[in-house]
């Protein structure tokens, strides 16, 4: 990463987080596909007729980055750890082979005390689909290509480098599974074995993207926010969990993964507070964990969610250092209610001012420099989308780069 690169090249002012609504069609056929009434082949052909239109979309709003809205997938995370040699499919994985609370001992199979598990527990349900470490982890395939592929076909050249690819946290199956459960212990040891081979894989696969062009990573990352929620803090002190330690575990493998690359390849992370049809799966402000995460995470750019008081003040923002970015997510995706452009405005202000204040002060310009604005988290996390129509969604999108536009110029 280089500061040399002028902000407005590296982190434009406006940008949505990744996933788009997919048109009804196909919703449907995906649905189809999922009950066998569909071959692989013929949901693809609809895909390919659809991400040309995503990214018309896109260019006709006037965003910069653009990507396929994540319509090859059925879930935002899909991808990495579902395509690697030693990982196995475990449907109906049990939520007590989840990280668990000690007010009912794992020996009695526990309570977990992730946000979406407690949730869902709640809800009556009992486990769904994970994915377990059952044998060394190998890259033996691209995983991520076709999907930037199909979209560098649709923008001229000189904006390929804008092309943005979402990506699932590399620490995802660790931090819903712990130590215990993610990774065979007759195959790696311990935790700093088994993170060796997802960096390594993750960095293959981001070789390869960046081969092909891509110059625009973005991790999906619900953990950084999940260390924002009280629930979860509890339940890893009522276990004895170092909650520091675990953050920092993290940060290090994020560290590994984005070190030595080409000045030109831009890092970003994306903290999400969950996102499922409208749902969120936790609450807490970003004060756990600012000054850490926005200090020693080496990426570019952090998108934040802020559209509700779940989210907490902009006051975290404070820890922000020189030469990084804070995409503030001002405009929700779980209903369709049109934010006011104003209020938009004056929360950027607002936010800029903290950070020139912050630690170290700064002119107030530079501190909006290093500001954006998103909508706060994708349109459709999961393929049947927010309760929100694409009507909706265009003028969610249209708002923010308005807003950018009367702020930034």
């Amino acid at each position: 990463m280089s500061a040399s690169v002028p902000a407005t090249q590296r982190i434009p002012h406006v940008d949505h987080v990744g996933s788009l609504l997919r048109p009804k069609e196909l919703v449907e056929l995906r649905i189809a596909y999922h009950a066998g009434k569909c071959s692989a082949a013929e949901l693809k052909a609809l895909e390919d007729e659809v991400v040309p239109k995503m990214v018309q979309l896109q260019k006709n709003l006037g965003l910069t980055v653009i990507n396929d809205g994540e319509v090859r997938r059925a879930v935002y995370n899909d991808g990495i750890f579902g395509s690697l040699e030693g990982m196995t499919v475990v449907p109906d994985c049990p939520f007590t082979e989840f990280r668990a609370c000690i007010h009912y001992p794992r020996a009695h199979g526990g309570t977990p005390y992730l946000p979406f598990v407690t949730m869902f527990s709640a809800m009556g349900i009992k486990g769904f689909t994970s994915a377990k470490c059952t044998g060394k982890l190998r890259r033996t395939k691209p995983i991520h290509a076709h999907e930037f592929v199909s979209v560098r076909e649709y923008v001229a050249a000189n904006d390929v480098p804008n092309v943005k690819m979402t990506m699932c946290p590399p620490t995802w199956k660790h931090l819903q599974h712990g130590s215990d459960h993610t990774y065979d212990h007759n195959v790696y040891k311990n935790d700093a074995e088994y993170f060796g081979d997802v960096e390594k894989a993750y960095r293959e696969e981001i070789q390869e993207l960046y081969s092909l062009g891509c110059r625009r990573i973005q991790f999906d990352d619900p953990g950084f926010a999940f260390f924002c929620s009280e629930g979860m803090i509890a339940g890893m002190q009522s276990l004895s969990e170092d909650y520091d330690k675990l953050l920092d575990t993290y940060i290090g493998v994020y560290n590994a993964i984005t070190a030595d690359w080409p000045a030109d390849l831009v890092f970003t992370v994306h903290t999400c507070r969950g996102n499922m049809k409208g749902l969120h799966f936790s609450e807490g402000g970003y004060e756990h964990v600012a000054e850490k995460l926005f200090k020693t995470l080496k990426v570019d750019a952090f998108y934040l969610e802020y559209d509700t008081e779940r989210a907490g003040g902009l006051e975290p923002l404070q820890y922000l250092p020189p030469g990084k970015h804070a995409v503030l997510g001002l405009v929700t995706t779980k209903s369709g209610a049109l934010e006011d452009l104003e209020t938009i405005k004056e929360r950027v202000r607002r936010a800029a001012e903290i950070i020139a204040h912050g630690d170290p002060e700064r002119p107030y310009a530079e501190a909006l420099n290093q500001l954006a604005i998103s909508p706060q988290c994708g349109f459709a996390s999961v393929f049947e989308g927010n309760p929100i129509t694409e009507e909706e969604e265009r003028q969610k999108l249209a708002l923010v780069v308005e807003a950018a536009r009367q702020i930034w110029g």
